[in-house]
């Protein structure tokens, strides 16, 4: 607690939140002035625009919290993400443009203080897993209830670690049914999972490899070790296993 301005006056700061009390005679009220940099900055990224929206409405209910950016591919976040510099990121791990898994590593590299909360469509554990690994400090489900969300941004700017309820679910459920080594799908490597979903969604292999910038070569090595790890023989059959994934 400090004093600002007149006596009558005082400034009391919660972590990143102020708010002014003033007196008035014998009685009290607060005047509900939060300034704009002492409110926790959010950088969104996500490939689309609606979800931004809802996400940015949702965030700035809170009178503490602040959207500072936006970002709707991997290509330009880390960009935007360095010279905005929030103090969490709300990251897609399933954009269209480039790979929310390979954009959260860069960030954890680039910025290692900068915590980041993933958001997913797949509750599987082979998703978390990797989100955690890569460096995300919490990962939360698109479907989950809006309060999930600020939950989880609350819980990992004080330091912890958090996983969504329907992600805690499937873990629980995997344990308890005894499963220890997982499916194919886990047996991926980040890459050869990024192309798996790739074929899933109709690329082609040349188009595979530009969204990767790599060459179509590389694309057909990763295509013969996911296929060798489904235990199928032809590229049609493991984009039947994608295209199966992808709509689960």
């Amino acid at each position: 607690m400090r004093r600002s301005g007149s006596p009558a006056d005082i400034l009391i700061e919660p972590p990143r939140v102020a708010a002014i009390i003033r007196f008035d005679g014998a009685k009290a009220f607060i005047t509900n002035e939060i300034a704009d940099q002492t409110r926790v900055s959010i950088f969104i990224v996500d490939d689309h625009p609606v979800v931004r929206d809802g996400l940015k409405s949702l965030l700035e209910r809170e009178p503490d919290l602040l959207v500072c950016g936006e970002a709707a591919g991997a290509a330009t976040a880390l960009e935007q993400i360095t010279r905005a510099l929030p103090d969490i990121v709300l990251l897609d791990i399933s954009l269209s443009q480039g790979s929310g898994l390979e954009l959260l590593k860069d960030v954890t590299i680039h910025h290692p203080k900068m915590p980041v909360v993933v958001l997913s469509m797949h509750d599987e554990m082979v998703y978390a897993e990797r989100a955690i690994r890569a460096g995300a400090r919490g990962y939360v489900m698109k479907g989950e209830s809006s309060a999930q969300v600020v939950l989880a941004i609350r819980r990992v700017l004080a330091g912890k670690v958090f996983l969504g309820d329907r992600v805690m679910s499937a873990i629980a459920n995997r344990l308890g049914q005894g499963e220890v080594t997982g499916g194919p799908i886990e047996r991926l490597s980040d890459r050869e999972l990024q192309v798996f979903e790739m074929i899933g969604k109709g690329r082609s292999t040349s188009e595979i490899a530009h969204r990767l910038h790599v060459s179509a070569k590389t694309v057909q090595v990763y295509v013969a070790r996911a296929k060798e790890k489904f235990g199928v023989s032809t590229l049609r059959e493991l984009m039947r296993e994608a295209i199966c994934r992808c709509e689960s």
